[in-house]
């Protein structure tokens, strides 16, 4: 058995922009009715945020599919209900605007009494820090857990923050101010493995179209189903060692395939300059990776 077998992929476009949204808020209240219509079938001008995310697990670890849960159900997220990790998650989102997500560092032979990764999603999307000041927090105990990567973010109505740390790089969160595409796998953030490259190429061909809400999931969907291996990769090899060659390989492809293990959850958040979000969720059923269910939420955050 290799060691850490736990992965997961992101890609993600983010505008922090506050300007953006005032201008567009107010654009719209004066725009004839007939070009506002037209203007709301192009969503990807009004997107705060365009998330794409798989996590990769093994297919007979138990979990719950996302759901709302939490005081007033007011957090969305899967729940992995392993024993001794129980409660804990991959990727979630509040109606307060919280979002975390979080994909493990690829190491061989972690420690095996380290305390459970999955905690850092849910206690950020309960707690009542902010973004940035919830990852200083967790840089002082990153040390407590095998690697990992973390994503929080606040979506407010002045001013979108989103920032990231990894326990395996810098000792300090990044606030990342710029707006781009960003893709964070199972190195660093923005680590140029080929499978990311690859992804991240794909994913952003996409958001670049001008494509209505369900259209961009369905495609977003395609470039998280995409199972083409991205080998040789020296830099996912040298990291990886511990690992088989056989699963190193699987894990080269953005959906991984291998026996038992793999891509079993496919995840999509849109988020527009108007708060309202989209959350798509493809669930492999059965072990089975011809069954899969769909789960779908549309809310408006409360800013």
């Amino acid at each position: 058995m290799d060691p850490d077998l736990h992965m997961c992929i992101i890609f993600f476009k983010f505008d922090p922009r506050p300007a953006s949204k005032n201008a567009y808020r107010l654009e719209m209240q004066t725009l004839h009715p007939f070009v506002k219509q037209l203007v709301q079938v192009l969503p990807l001008l009004q997107m705060r945020l365009i998330l794409a995310a798989n996590r990769d697990e093994l297919y007979n670890r138990p979990s719950k599919a996302a759901d709302f849960w939490g005081s007033n159900s007011e957090i969305l997220s899967g729940v992995d209900m392993e024993e001794g990790k129980e409660g804990g998650s991959w990727l979630g989102i509040s109606k307060r605007g919280k979002l975390a997500a979080l994909t493990n560092y690829l190491e061989g032979w972690p420690n095996p009494d380290a305390q459970g990764r999955g905690s850092l999603v849910t206690n950020y999307l309960a707690d009542n820090l902010d973004s940035f000041a919830y990852l200083r927090k967790v840089s002082s105990e990153g040390h407590l857990y095998n690697g990992f990567n973390l994503l929080t973010a606040d979506f407010r109505a002045n001013e979108d923050t989103l920032c990231y740390y990894g326990n395996k790089g810098s000792s300090e969160p990044i606030h990342l101010k710029a707006a781009g595409i960003y893709g964070l796998s199972n190195s660093l953030l923005e680590t140029p493995w080929k499978k990311l490259q690859h992804g991240k190429q794909l994913f952003t061909s996409v958001v670049s179209r001008m494509l209505p809400p369900d259209g961009l999931v369905q495609e977003l969907m395609h470039i998280l189903k995409n199972c083409e291996l991205n080998t040789p990769d020296p830099a996912q090899e040298s990291q990886g060692v511990g690992y088989s060659k056989a699963m190193l390989r699987a894990l080269s492809a953005v959906c991984v395939r291998s026996p038992g293990y793999g891509t079993r959850t496919n995840t999509i958040i849109l988020i527009d300059q108007e708060g309202n979000v989209n959350f798509t969720e493809h669930n492999m059923l059965n072990c089975d990776i011809n069954q899969w269910s769909t789960n779908s939420f549309h809310f408006k955050l409360q800013e």
